[in-house]
């Protein structure tokens, strides 16, 4: 199955909020399992630190540390297989595979193979993970929050094109869509809260890949987290967030949100299969 990019940006606000039925909503709840007193992240038990730490594997396989969350709620982790290789089938594309944990979902993951096209390939400064590793995160997510990439428990690999549609040729920038102040400060409080769950520990606020997927800047990812820290929901030193009670006792609004999203992406992918 190949997902191509489709015509539409996609929506940013929203898709979280629309109501559903009851029986596709209890579905995904009985999937994804996200509750506040029974969790198992990463097959670990929550008084347990999870393995996040981000370092390079045997193969060159290298997990996140970082959680990135959805502007639909969903927080990913995302594993990596460097380097691109150039394609074996004679096309001018360079391959990557990876793949997409769905945390907190009890195994749901997207196994992706990343299909590099020849007119990004001009525009990056390399095939390295330094050079790469922010714009394919975002086209990824994008991929996830316009509900193409759907989360299996097993699968085979899905092909995704990493093309020039996200790259701005006039400015020589990636853009993903220009977020609101509204929807940036939610997407904060979401990461902060997930990443906060699931890794424990303070929350890097001055993230460029987070700071280009929302098309603005880390200073001002800095300056709304000052507004969060103002109303007691963090604590901020140097752009490190913790999160404060006040964050962490909504947990139920941001899993839900999780099920929620996923409770329509999957009901996407259901009506496709027809």
């Amino acid at each position: 199955m190949t997902i191509a990019w489709g015509k539409k940006w996609g929506e940013w606000e929203g898709n979280a909020e629309k109501s559903l039925g009851s029986g596709v909503l209890d579905s995904a709840i009985a999937e994804l399992k996200i509750g506040l007193k029974a969790v198992n992240y990463l097959g670990l038990t929550e008084a347990a630190e999870p393995d996040m730490t981000g370092e390079k594997q045997g193969n060159g396989s290298n997990r996140t540390q970082t959680v990135y969350v959805t502007l639909t709620g969903l927080p990913l982790t995302f594993e990596i297989d460097w380097p691109f290789h150039k394609s074996t089938s004679g096309a001018d594309f360079w391959v990557l595979h990876g793949d997409i944990r769905l945390e907190g979902s009890h195994g749901l993951h997207a196994p992706v193979a990343v299909n590099l096209s020849a007119t990004v390939r001009e525009v990056l400064p390399s095939l390295e993970e330094k050079d790469v590793l922010a714009p394919l995160i975002n086209a990824l997510r994008k991929e996830v929050d316009n509900r193409q990439i759907e989360f299996v428990k097993s699968g085979k690999l899905v092909p995704v094109h990493f093309s020039s549609r996200h790259y701005d040729f006039k400015r020589n920038q990636w853009v993903f869509g220009k977020a609101s102040d509204e929807t940036i400060t939610r997407q904060l409080e979401r990461k902060i809260y997930w990443q906060t769950k699931l890794a424990r520990g303070d929350v890097w606020i001055g993230d460029g890949t987070e700071a280009q997927y929302l098309q603005t800047t880390t200073d001002h990812l800095a300056d709304l987290a000052n507004q969060l820290a103002a109303r007691g929901l963090i604590k901020l030193e140097r752009r490190y967030a913790t999160a404060q009670p006040a964050l962490m006792e909504r947990a139920e609004e941001f899993e839900l949100a999780a099920r929620t999203a996923l409770a329509e992406l999957e009901k996407k992918h259901a009506f496709e299969r027809g």
